[in-house]
């Protein structure tokens, strides 16, 4: 967790893991069998140590369960493209789909599973873009082209939590 926060994706192989340890490239393979695998425990590793978000899986609405997903892949940019690369399948994922698939159900969600995937891909897709949304303000926006754009964009206040927060009311109802 620790290389892939330092150094996004490409830091993370084995060889650079094994150095960290302390131990050979070698012997890692004998618990691994591809970076992939240190992907995966990374990516699990990371949610369990977010206090956070672990509060949230215990007893957190489904908002505020959500709002706390964002803030952890906010805080890990590298899980957004590990999760588009591969399923999570790790205990505290499986924790986490589990709140929200419980959650959803109990909400009367005629299809929680579907619904969970709805809201996982807003927020893994809202985190994706958070660090864009401070460079939005500067952007110049050509208003013979879009004219609308450019007068709503010159008024809006573009704080991306707050865009997440909305939008997720928005998709809950």
């Amino acid at each position: 967790m620790q290389l892939l926060d330092e150094g996004g994706l490409r830091a993370l192989t084995i060889r650079a893991v094994a150095q960290r340890l302390g131990v050979a490239a070698a012997s890692l393979y004998s618990r691994v069998s591809s970076v992939d695998d240190l992907y995966d425990l990374a990516l699990d590793y990371a949610l369990s140590t977010d206090q956070g978000l672990q509060r949230a899986i215990e007893g957190a609405g489904l908002h505020q369960l959500m709002m706390a997903f964002y803030r952890h892949l906010v805080a890990h940019p590298w899980a957004c493209q590990v999760i588009a690369m591969r399923a999570p399948r790790g205990p505290n994922y499986l924790r986490l789909s589990e709140r929200m698939c419980v959650l959803l159900a109990d909400q009367g969600a005629a299809d929680p599973l579907g619904a969970a995937y709805t809201l996982s891909n807003f927020v893994i897709g809202s985190a994706t873009t958070t660090p864009m949304a401070r460079n939005e303000r500067t952007a110049p926006i050509d208003a013979d082209i879009a004219p609308e754009y450019a007068a709503l964009h010159a008024e809006h206040e573009v704080e991306a939590a707050s865009l997440v927060s909305n939008g997720l009311k928005a998709l809950l109802g």
